[in-house]
């Protein structure tokens, strides 16, 4: 099964920095950054408001607990938006593409 992981993130060089991480480690297939856009959000009692970077990460669910650390590793936030949502359909060729860049052990 497969996976879209999605975190968002404070900085251009930060996203990158995610990005290559997990590239390096075959954590995932393809990182899109996408920014910057501006997040509303309420964090210890106060509305903020503050541009950011989303990363969206391709891989397989097997592998997610591995993204997630890998994640916090480099993440800054307290509390860093770490989300991952079903891909339920793929066209045959791009899935494949999918498993051979990913690492193949789940441990």
């Amino acid at each position: 099964m497969y996976i879209k992981v999605i975190t968002t993130i404070s900085s251009k060089a930060g996203a990158e920095k995610i990005a290559k991480a997990l590239i390096d480690k075959r954590l995932g297939a393809c990182v899109q950054i996408m920014g910057p856009f501006k997040s509303v959000y309420r964090w210890k009692g106060r509305i903020e408001k503050t541009l950011e970077w989303a990363c969206v990460i391709k891989t397989r669910i097997a592998l997610y607990k591995k993204v997630e650390a890998a994640i916090k590793k480099i993440h800054p936030y307290e509390v860093p938006e770490i989300i991952a949502v079903p891909i339920i359909k793929g066209s045959r060729d791009y899935l494949k593409w999918l498993s051979d860049e990913t690492v193949k052990d789940h441990g």
